[in-house]
Protein backbone atom coordinates (compact mmCIF):
# COMPACT_ATOMS: atom_id res chain seq x y z
CA UNK A 1 0.00 0.00 0.00
CA UNK A 2 1.47 3.55 -0.95
CA UNK A 3 1.68 5.82 1.69
CA UNK A 4 -0.37 9.49 0.64
CA UNK A 5 1.67 11.95 -0.01
CA UNK A 6 0.88 15.76 2.29
CA UNK A 7 3.21 18.63 0.15
CA UNK A 8 3.93 21.43 2.48
CA UNK A 9 3.26 23.61 -0.41
CA UNK A 10 1.56 23.43 -3.47
CA UNK A 11 4.26 25.34 -5.17
CA UNK A 12 7.02 23.73 -7.78
CA UNK A 13 10.62 24.77 -7.62
CA UNK A 14 10.52 27.27 -10.34
CA UNK A 15 7.86 29.03 -9.07
CA UNK A 16 9.78 29.47 -5.58
CA UNK A 17 12.72 30.58 -8.01
CA UNK A 18 10.22 33.22 -9.70
CA UNK A 19 9.16 34.47 -6.65
CA UNK A 20 11.54 35.38 -4.53
CA UNK A 21 13.55 36.91 -7.67
CA UNK A 22 10.80 39.38 -7.68
CA UNK A 23 10.63 39.76 -4.12
CA UNK A 24 7.50 41.50 -3.73
CA UNK A 25 4.12 42.32 -5.60
CA UNK A 26 1.54 44.98 -5.28
CA UNK A 27 -0.89 42.68 -7.44
CA UNK A 28 -1.22 38.72 -8.09
CA UNK A 29 -4.17 37.05 -9.76
CA UNK A 30 -4.78 33.85 -9.88
CA UNK A 31 -6.34 31.54 -12.45
CA UNK A 32 -6.77 28.10 -11.44
CA UNK A 33 -7.35 25.98 -14.63
CA UNK A 34 -7.93 22.56 -16.00
CA UNK A 35 -8.50 21.66 -19.51
CA UNK A 36 -8.96 25.20 -20.83
CA UNK A 37 -7.62 25.75 -23.79
CA UNK A 38 -10.55 27.14 -25.72
CA UNK A 39 -11.06 29.97 -22.83
CA UNK A 40 -7.52 30.47 -21.10
CA UNK A 41 -5.56 32.85 -23.54
CA UNK A 42 -9.01 35.37 -23.81
CA UNK A 43 -9.07 35.46 -19.73
CA UNK A 44 -5.63 36.16 -19.40
CA UNK A 45 -5.28 38.63 -21.88
CA UNK A 46 -8.46 40.84 -20.21
CA UNK A 47 -6.98 40.56 -17.04
CA UNK A 48 -3.56 42.18 -18.87
CA UNK A 49 -5.82 44.88 -20.35
CA UNK A 50 -7.44 45.34 -17.18
CA UNK A 51 -3.84 45.69 -14.99
CA UNK A 52 -2.58 47.89 -17.96
CA UNK A 53 -5.57 50.10 -18.02
CA UNK A 54 -6.42 50.55 -13.84
CA UNK A 55 -3.18 49.41 -12.74
CA UNK A 56 -0.26 50.34 -14.61
CA UNK A 57 1.95 51.74 -12.47
CA UNK A 58 1.65 48.47 -9.59
CA UNK A 59 3.51 45.44 -9.82
CA UNK A 60 1.49 42.53 -11.26
CA UNK A 61 1.92 39.24 -11.01
CA UNK A 62 -0.24 36.44 -12.99
CA UNK A 63 -0.37 32.67 -11.79
CA UNK A 64 -1.80 30.27 -13.76
CA UNK A 65 -2.41 27.14 -11.91
CA UNK A 66 -2.96 24.49 -13.70
CA UNK A 67 -4.00 20.54 -12.18
CA UNK A 68 -1.86 18.82 -14.98
CA UNK A 69 -4.18 19.20 -18.22
CA UNK A 70 -2.62 17.33 -21.25
CA UNK A 71 -4.28 19.63 -23.92
CA UNK A 72 -2.59 23.02 -24.83
CA UNK A 73 -3.92 25.02 -21.86
CA UNK A 74 -0.10 25.43 -20.68
CA UNK A 75 1.36 26.11 -23.52
CA UNK A 76 -1.17 28.62 -24.92
CA UNK A 77 -1.18 30.83 -21.48
CA UNK A 78 2.80 30.84 -21.84
CA UNK A 79 1.93 32.07 -25.54
CA UNK A 80 0.97 35.57 -24.14
CA UNK A 81 3.56 38.28 -23.96
CA UNK A 82 2.60 40.79 -21.47
CA UNK A 83 3.85 43.67 -22.58
CA UNK A 84 4.76 45.18 -19.45
CA UNK A 85 8.02 45.57 -17.61
CA UNK A 86 5.25 45.97 -14.27
CA UNK A 87 3.52 42.54 -15.35
CA UNK A 88 4.98 38.74 -14.77
CA UNK A 89 3.32 35.95 -15.60
CA UNK A 90 3.64 32.77 -14.42
CA UNK A 91 2.45 29.22 -15.57
CA UNK A 92 2.62 25.86 -13.39
CA UNK A 93 1.33 22.63 -12.55
CA UNK A 94 0.66 22.95 -8.49
CA UNK A 95 1.25 20.27 -6.53
CA UNK A 96 -0.83 18.42 -4.29
CA UNK A 97 -4.49 17.17 -4.30
CA UNK A 98 -6.03 17.58 -7.59
CA UNK A 99 -8.56 20.14 -7.44
CA UNK A 100 -8.93 23.75 -7.41
CA UNK A 101 -8.76 24.01 -4.08
CA UNK A 102 -5.12 23.38 -4.46
CA UNK A 103 -4.78 25.30 -7.24
CA UNK A 104 -5.92 28.29 -5.38
CA UNK A 105 -3.33 27.41 -2.64
CA UNK A 106 -0.86 27.68 -4.94
CA UNK A 107 -2.19 31.31 -5.57
CA UNK A 108 -2.04 32.27 -2.30
CA UNK A 109 1.21 31.53 -1.33
CA UNK A 110 2.49 33.06 -4.14
CA UNK A 111 0.42 36.26 -2.44
CA UNK A 112 1.58 35.63 1.02
CA UNK A 113 5.59 35.40 -0.25
CA UNK A 114 5.41 38.63 -2.26
CA UNK A 115 3.34 40.34 0.36
CA UNK A 116 0.77 41.21 -2.24
CA UNK A 117 -1.76 44.66 -1.30
CA UNK A 118 -4.34 42.93 -2.85
CA UNK A 119 -5.08 39.30 -4.77
CA UNK A 120 -7.96 38.22 -7.06
CA UNK A 121 -8.85 34.67 -8.40
CA UNK A 122 -10.93 34.26 -11.55
CA UNK A 123 -12.47 31.41 -13.49
CA UNK A 124 -10.42 30.22 -16.48
CA UNK A 125 -13.40 29.39 -18.78
CA UNK A 126 -14.82 32.72 -18.48
CA UNK A 127 -16.43 34.42 -21.70
CA UNK A 128 -17.70 37.56 -20.44
CA UNK A 129 -14.82 39.14 -18.66
CA UNK A 130 -13.90 42.55 -19.03
CA UNK A 131 -11.05 44.82 -17.54
CA UNK A 132 -13.49 46.17 -15.17
CA UNK A 133 -13.95 42.59 -13.90
CA UNK A 134 -10.00 43.71 -12.71
CA UNK A 135 -11.13 46.72 -10.93
CA UNK A 136 -14.33 46.44 -9.43
CA UNK A 137 -12.67 43.10 -7.75
CA UNK A 138 -9.34 44.54 -6.99
CA UNK A 139 -10.66 47.94 -5.03
CA UNK A 140 -12.49 47.28 -2.76
CA UNK A 141 -9.12 45.48 -1.37
CA UNK A 142 -7.39 48.64 -1.61
CA UNK A 143 -9.89 50.43 0.61
CA UNK A 144 -9.59 48.03 3.16
CA UNK A 145 -12.39 45.16 2.63
CA UNK A 146 -10.66 41.71 2.81
CA UNK A 147 -12.99 39.66 1.09
CA UNK A 148 -14.90 40.77 -2.48
CA UNK A 149 -17.31 38.41 -3.24
CA UNK A 150 -19.00 38.61 -7.04
CA UNK A 151 -22.50 40.48 -7.99
CA UNK A 152 -23.11 39.17 -11.07
CA UNK A 153 -26.55 39.74 -13.34
CA UNK A 154 -27.51 36.10 -14.15
CA UNK A 155 -30.16 35.00 -16.08
CA UNK A 156 -33.20 34.03 -13.53
CA UNK A 157 -32.55 29.66 -14.73
CA UNK A 158 -29.17 30.50 -14.68
CA UNK A 159 -27.05 29.26 -11.12
CA UNK A 160 -29.68 27.27 -9.26
CA UNK A 161 -27.52 25.62 -6.83
CA UNK A 162 -27.02 28.92 -5.66
CA UNK A 163 -30.45 30.33 -5.92
CA UNK A 164 -32.31 27.20 -4.09
CA UNK A 165 -29.51 26.09 -1.68
CA UNK A 166 -25.96 27.90 -1.34
CA UNK A 167 -27.20 31.59 -1.45
CA UNK A 168 -30.12 30.78 1.33
CA UNK A 169 -28.22 28.47 4.05
CA UNK A 170 -25.12 30.76 3.65
CA UNK A 171 -27.75 34.02 4.42
CA UNK A 172 -30.25 31.90 7.08
CA UNK A 173 -26.93 30.75 9.04
CA UNK A 174 -24.32 33.36 9.18
CA UNK A 175 -26.79 36.26 8.72
CA UNK A 176 -24.35 38.00 5.33
CA UNK A 177 -26.80 38.15 2.17
CA UNK A 178 -23.43 37.55 0.07
CA UNK A 179 -25.53 36.97 -3.37
CA UNK A 180 -23.08 34.36 -5.42
CA UNK A 181 -21.32 32.74 -2.16
CA UNK A 182 -19.73 30.39 -4.86
CA UNK A 183 -19.56 32.10 -7.42
CA UNK A 184 -15.56 31.62 -8.32
CA UNK A 185 -14.02 34.99 -8.79
CA UNK A 186 -12.93 36.89 -5.54
CA UNK A 187 -10.98 39.36 -4.40
CA UNK A 188 -9.11 38.68 -1.40
CA UNK A 189 -6.56 40.74 1.15
CA UNK A 190 -3.41 39.59 2.26
CA UNK A 191 -4.37 38.92 6.11
CA UNK A 192 -7.19 36.39 5.24
CA UNK A 193 -5.20 34.76 2.71
CA UNK A 194 -2.69 34.19 5.51
CA UNK A 195 -5.79 33.20 7.47
CA UNK A 196 -7.24 30.49 5.40
CA UNK A 197 -3.47 29.29 4.65
CA UNK A 198 -3.41 28.22 8.15
CA UNK A 199 -6.16 26.80 8.06
CA UNK A 200 -6.01 22.70 8.31
CA UNK A 201 -7.92 21.81 5.37
CA UNK A 202 -5.46 21.41 2.44
CA UNK A 203 -5.14 17.91 2.77
CA UNK A 204 -9.40 17.38 2.79
CA UNK A 205 -12.05 17.66 0.77
CA UNK A 206 -11.77 21.69 0.09
CA UNK A 207 -8.50 20.87 -1.37
CA UNK A 208 -10.59 18.82 -4.05
CA UNK A 209 -13.51 20.92 -4.08
CA UNK A 210 -15.99 23.16 -2.48
CA UNK A 211 -12.93 25.70 -2.12
CA UNK A 212 -15.60 28.65 -2.97
CA UNK A 213 -17.93 28.04 -0.50
CA UNK A 214 -15.31 27.57 2.11
CA UNK A 215 -14.24 31.03 1.18
CA UNK A 216 -17.18 32.59 1.28
CA UNK A 217 -17.91 30.54 5.12
CA UNK A 218 -14.02 30.65 6.49
CA UNK A 219 -14.43 34.49 5.77
CA UNK A 220 -17.52 35.37 7.36
CA UNK A 221 -16.94 33.01 10.79
CA UNK A 222 -13.08 34.68 11.25
CA UNK A 223 -14.70 37.88 11.30
CA UNK A 224 -12.87 39.45 7.84
CA UNK A 225 -14.74 43.27 6.43
CA UNK A 226 -16.76 41.49 3.10
CA UNK A 227 -18.06 43.22 0.67
CA UNK A 228 -19.51 42.64 -3.43
CA UNK A 229 -18.66 43.72 -6.38
CA UNK A 230 -20.52 44.79 -9.40
CA UNK A 231 -19.26 42.17 -12.41
CA UNK A 232 -22.40 42.46 -14.86
CA UNK A 233 -23.26 39.10 -16.79
CA UNK A 234 -21.27 35.36 -16.47
CA UNK A 235 -20.76 33.68 -18.77
CA UNK A 236 -18.90 30.48 -18.91
CA UNK A 237 -20.82 27.90 -21.14
CA UNK A 238 -23.69 27.63 -18.89
CA UNK A 239 -24.96 24.47 -17.33
CA UNK A 240 -28.05 22.64 -17.86
CA UNK A 241 -28.70 21.61 -14.29
CA UNK A 242 -30.88 18.63 -16.39
CA UNK A 243 -27.43 17.23 -17.95
CA UNK A 244 -24.46 17.58 -15.09
CA UNK A 245 -25.00 19.73 -12.16
CA UNK A 246 -25.31 16.30 -9.84
CA UNK A 247 -21.65 16.37 -8.80
CA UNK A 248 -21.53 19.54 -8.61
CA UNK A 249 -24.74 19.88 -6.24
CA UNK A 250 -23.29 16.92 -4.05
CA UNK A 251 -19.68 19.15 -3.70
CA UNK A 252 -21.32 22.45 -3.03
CA UNK A 253 -23.77 20.99 -0.46
CA UNK A 254 -21.83 18.46 1.38
CA UNK A 255 -19.15 21.18 1.84
CA UNK A 256 -21.65 23.22 3.39
CA UNK A 257 -23.20 20.59 5.52
CA UNK A 258 -19.80 19.73 6.65
CA UNK A 259 -19.02 23.31 7.61
CA UNK A 260 -22.19 23.67 9.72
CA UNK A 261 -20.33 20.83 11.90
CA UNK A 262 -17.19 23.00 11.84
CA UNK A 263 -18.61 26.18 12.77
CA UNK A 264 -21.91 25.04 14.78
CA UNK A 265 -20.87 27.28 17.37
CA UNK A 266 -21.34 30.64 15.50
CA UNK A 267 -24.30 29.86 13.40
CA UNK A 268 -26.61 28.76 16.53
CA UNK A 269 -26.21 32.00 17.60
CA UNK A 270 -26.79 34.28 14.51
CA UNK A 271 -30.86 35.37 14.35
CA UNK A 272 -31.92 37.36 11.00
CA UNK A 273 -29.29 38.90 8.28
CA UNK A 274 -27.81 41.77 7.10
CA UNK A 275 -26.91 43.25 3.21
CA UNK A 276 -23.40 43.40 2.16
CA UNK A 277 -22.57 46.44 0.55
CA UNK A 278 -21.80 46.10 -3.27
CA UNK A 279 -19.34 48.19 -4.96
CA UNK A 280 -18.06 49.38 -8.47
CA UNK A 281 -19.79 51.08 -11.51
CA UNK A 282 -22.62 48.81 -12.90
CA UNK A 283 -21.56 46.92 -16.08
CA UNK A 284 -24.10 47.36 -18.58
CA UNK A 285 -24.67 43.84 -20.13
CA UNK A 286 -27.89 42.11 -20.17
CA UNK A 287 -28.16 38.11 -19.83
CA UNK A 288 -28.77 35.84 -22.49
CA UNK A 289 -32.02 33.53 -22.08
CA UNK A 290 -31.06 29.56 -22.29
CA UNK A 291 -33.53 26.88 -21.81
CA UNK A 292 -33.54 24.22 -19.50
CA UNK A 293 -34.61 20.66 -19.75
CA UNK A 294 -37.81 20.44 -17.61
CA UNK A 295 -38.90 17.07 -18.79
CA UNK A 296 -35.63 15.84 -17.83
CA UNK A 297 -35.57 17.43 -14.60
CA UNK A 298 -39.25 15.95 -14.22
CA UNK A 299 -38.26 12.40 -15.10
CA UNK A 300 -35.15 12.76 -13.00
CA UNK A 301 -37.32 13.31 -10.06
CA UNK A 302 -39.64 10.33 -10.78
CA UNK A 303 -37.15 8.04 -11.25
CA UNK A 304 -35.62 9.41 -7.91
CA UNK A 305 -38.92 9.27 -6.24
CA UNK A 306 -38.83 5.30 -7.25
CA UNK A 307 -36.12 4.74 -5.54
CA UNK A 308 -35.57 6.76 -2.91
CA UNK A 309 -39.15 7.26 -1.89
CA UNK A 310 -39.05 4.92 1.06
CA UNK A 311 -35.73 6.96 2.57
CA UNK A 312 -37.87 10.11 1.75
CA UNK A 313 -40.50 9.03 4.00
CA UNK A 314 -38.32 8.44 7.05
CA UNK A 315 -36.08 11.73 6.48
CA UNK A 316 -39.13 14.37 5.99
CA UNK A 317 -42.01 15.91 7.37
CA UNK A 318 -45.11 13.83 6.74
CA UNK A 319 -46.89 16.34 4.95
CA UNK A 320 -43.68 17.60 2.55
CA UNK A 321 -43.67 13.28 1.85
CA UNK A 322 -47.12 13.85 0.65
CA UNK A 323 -46.71 16.81 -1.56
CA UNK A 324 -43.32 14.96 -3.10
CA UNK A 325 -45.52 11.97 -3.94
CA UNK A 326 -48.05 14.16 -5.61
CA UNK A 327 -45.78 15.69 -7.99
CA UNK A 328 -43.88 12.18 -8.77
CA UNK A 329 -47.32 10.91 -10.29
CA UNK A 330 -48.51 14.28 -11.55
CA UNK A 331 -48.43 13.88 -15.56
CA UNK A 332 -49.00 17.65 -15.80
CA UNK A 333 -45.36 19.36 -16.11
CA UNK A 334 -47.19 22.86 -16.45
CA UNK A 335 -48.90 21.92 -12.99
CA UNK A 336 -45.60 20.36 -11.37
CA UNK A 337 -45.15 22.87 -8.30
CA UNK A 338 -42.56 22.22 -5.33
CA UNK A 339 -44.29 24.74 -2.09
CA UNK A 340 -41.30 26.96 -1.17
CA UNK A 341 -41.97 25.73 2.48
CA UNK A 342 -41.64 22.17 1.47
CA UNK A 343 -38.01 22.52 0.46
CA UNK A 344 -37.03 24.27 3.10
CA UNK A 345 -38.05 21.49 5.48
CA UNK A 346 -36.67 19.22 3.03
CA UNK A 347 -33.43 21.14 2.97
CA UNK A 348 -33.09 20.98 6.76
CA UNK A 349 -34.20 17.53 7.27
CA UNK A 350 -31.09 16.33 4.68
CA UNK A 351 -29.16 18.53 6.92
CA UNK A 352 -29.86 16.95 9.72
CA UNK A 353 -29.43 13.18 8.11
CA UNK A 354 -26.01 14.24 7.17
CA UNK A 355 -25.14 15.65 10.78
CA UNK A 356 -26.82 12.10 12.03
CA UNK A 357 -25.35 9.40 10.01
CA UNK A 358 -21.33 10.33 9.67
CA UNK A 359 -20.46 6.87 7.97
CA UNK A 360 -23.34 7.24 5.18
CA UNK A 361 -23.68 10.76 4.80
CA UNK A 362 -22.42 11.04 1.23
CA UNK A 363 -24.66 7.99 0.29
CA UNK A 364 -27.70 9.95 2.08
CA UNK A 365 -26.95 13.13 0.26
CA UNK A 366 -27.13 11.76 -3.04
CA UNK A 367 -30.51 11.02 -2.38
CA UNK A 368 -31.01 14.56 -2.18
CA UNK A 369 -30.34 15.32 -6.01
CA UNK A 370 -33.48 13.96 -7.32
CA UNK A 371 -35.15 16.30 -5.00
CA UNK A 372 -33.09 19.48 -6.18
CA UNK A 373 -33.77 18.77 -9.75
CA UNK A 374 -37.37 18.61 -8.43
CA UNK A 375 -37.26 21.88 -6.95
CA UNK A 376 -35.67 23.19 -9.83
CA UNK A 377 -38.05 22.05 -12.26
CA UNK A 378 -40.74 23.80 -10.19
CA UNK A 379 -38.72 27.14 -10.23
CA UNK A 380 -39.21 27.25 -14.21
CA UNK A 381 -43.26 27.15 -14.00
CA UNK A 382 -42.69 29.62 -11.08
CA UNK A 383 -40.40 32.24 -12.92
CA UNK A 384 -42.15 31.31 -16.00
CA UNK A 385 -43.92 34.92 -16.48
CA UNK A 386 -41.29 37.10 -14.28
CA UNK A 387 -38.51 39.50 -15.51
CA UNK A 388 -35.27 39.66 -13.99
CA UNK A 389 -36.22 42.07 -11.22
CA UNK A 390 -39.06 39.93 -10.19
CA UNK A 391 -37.46 36.63 -9.88
CA UNK A 392 -35.13 38.45 -8.12
CA UNK A 393 -37.84 39.12 -5.38
CA UNK A 394 -39.15 35.19 -5.84
CA UNK A 395 -35.52 34.33 -4.42
CA UNK A 396 -35.26 37.37 -2.09
CA UNK A 397 -38.88 35.15 -0.56
CA UNK A 398 -37.84 31.92 -0.80
CA UNK A 399 -34.18 33.07 1.13
CA UNK A 400 -36.66 34.76 4.19
CA UNK A 401 -38.40 31.10 4.68
CA UNK A 402 -34.95 29.72 4.86
CA UNK A 403 -33.92 32.54 7.81
CA UNK A 404 -38.35 32.01 9.29
CA UNK A 405 -37.30 28.18 9.82
CA UNK A 406 -33.97 28.24 11.37
CA UNK A 407 -35.43 27.55 14.88
CA UNK A 408 -36.79 24.30 12.82
CA UNK A 409 -33.70 23.13 12.38
CA UNK A 410 -32.00 24.12 15.98
CA UNK A 411 -34.94 22.16 17.01
CA UNK A 412 -34.14 19.32 14.89
CA UNK A 413 -30.32 19.21 15.29
CA UNK A 414 -30.23 19.44 19.22
CA UNK A 415 -32.20 16.40 18.90
CA UNK A 416 -29.40 14.52 17.69
CA UNK A 417 -30.92 12.69 14.63
CA UNK A 418 -34.21 12.49 12.62
CA UNK A 419 -37.33 12.03 15.55
CA UNK A 420 -40.87 11.65 13.18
Amino acid sequence: MIAKQRFSTALRDHVRTNIEQLGYADIVIGVPCYYSGSTIQHVVKIILKGLEKHYRDSKAVILVSDGGSTDDTRDLARAIDTNSYNIEKIVTVYRGLPGKGTGLRAVFEVAQFLKARATAVFDSDLVSITPEWIKNTLEPIFKGYDYVAPDYNRYKLDGTITNTIAYNLTRALYGYKIRQPIGGDFGLSLPLIKYYLDQDVWESDVAKFGIDIWMTTTAIVGGFKICQAKLGVKIHGEKDPSADLGPMFRQVVGTTFQLMERYEDYWRKVRGSKDVPSFGPYIGQEPVPFEIDQDNLIEYFKVGFNNFGGMWEKFIERKDYKAVKQLARSANRDEFYMPIDSWVRMVYRYVDAFHSTPRQRFKILDTMIPLYYGRVASLINELKDKNQAQAEQHFEKQAREFEEKKDYLLKIWKMGGYHG
